[in-house]
């Protein structure tokens, strides 16, 4: 058994067929088959039924494409490394929004201060997405403030955020102290998009409340929320680090939740099975001594969200 096989049966499982598997690794078919024979020989298992021309994955099967993908990704990320070992490094570094918004830049600033010689490329979106790169391994390494959901994949809290309620400073909610919980039921949001953890944990709150959110406009930009914030008079909920700006002018007021369950942190996250590089290992450092992240916080103008 060789990694050959493993990949012609991984591609055998990807295609449905045969025949498709070997068209799409130039291979003929008789070969291709004969991979999966002897595989099924190797092990003394059926990896699939044939019926009717059709290929049915056995519950073996199953289980050796899991392994198999691991197996293999390892073998490619072996073999990436070993040919660029004298290469210059590249890193691929996926962000929320939040995070790309507020700190990335300032991160790949210092990063690449640190590390000259490693390239970089990133990518912004919310953390359903990042989580869903990381684990295809299409990024290397992520920074975000959701909470991830795959067993699959690290998460190592770094550095501290928390959200806050925004107001126009023309609401009636920017003239007082004490802003009761039961009262939101009443106001219009500006939310972000589902897969935001912003958003998740904002409606995980409220629904454990037994608050229900009234949407008046969705969209993934903090920007585009601030301004609906400031012009429609409606509330969103924000990390404190996206308001800074706005505050200093006099056009948003912040609400605290008082209880702290809206604070959260900025966290590194890549996939347990990942060879942590010399750069990858750099940019944790980075991250990890990162602690700008806004002069507001703990504000005392901030107005404070009881239940």
């Amino acid at each position: 058994m060789t990694i050959r096989h493993l990949k012609i049966f991984i591609e055998v499982v990807k295609s449905g067929s045969m025949s498709a598997a070997a068209a799409k690794l130039y291979i003929s078919q008789p070969t291709v088959s004969q991979a999966i024979k002897e595989l099924e020989e190797h092990y003394g298992v059926l990896l699939f039924n044939r019926l009717n021309r059709r290929l049915y994955i056995t519950d073996a099967g199953k289980k050796l494409f899991s392994y198999a993908q691991t197996v293999v990704k390892q073998f490619d990320d072996l073999e990436e490394k070993m040919f660029n070992i004298n290469k210059k490094e590249k890193i691929k570094i996926g962000s929320t929004i939040t995070v790309g918004e507020s700190i990335l830049s300032d991160i790949i600033n210092r990063f690449t201060k640190k590390e000259p010689h490693i390239e970089v490329y990133s990518y912004m979106n919310n953390t359903q997405m990042i989580e869903s790169k990381l684990l295809n391994s299409e990024i290397d390494i992520g920074i975000v403030e959701g909470e991830i959901k795959s067993s699959d994949l690290i998460s190592i809290p770094e550095v501290e955020d928390y959200l806050v309620l925004i107001c126009s400073t023309k609401h009636p909610f920017a003239k007082r102290k004490i802003i009761k919980l039961h009262e939101l039921a009443r106001e219009n949001f500006a939310m972000r998009e589902k897969g935001s953890g912003t958003r998740e944990l904002f409606e995980r709150y409220m629904q454990g409340n037994g608050i229900e959110v009234k949407i008046a406009f969705e969209g993934s930009s903090p920007e585009a929320i601030k301004k609906e914030v400031i012009n429609n008079n409606y509330l969103a909920v924000i990390s404190i680090c996206l308001v800074e700006a706005e505050v200093k002018k006099s056009q948003l007021h912040i609400i605290e939740c008082a209880d702290g369950a809206w604070d959260r942190y900025f966290s590194i996250v890549y996939h347990k099975d990942k060879v942590l590089t010399k750069g990858m290992k750099s940019l944790i450092e980075v991250v990890r001594a990162y602690k700008n992240i806004s002069s507001l916080i703990k504000a005392d103008s901030a107005s404070r969200l009881v239940k």
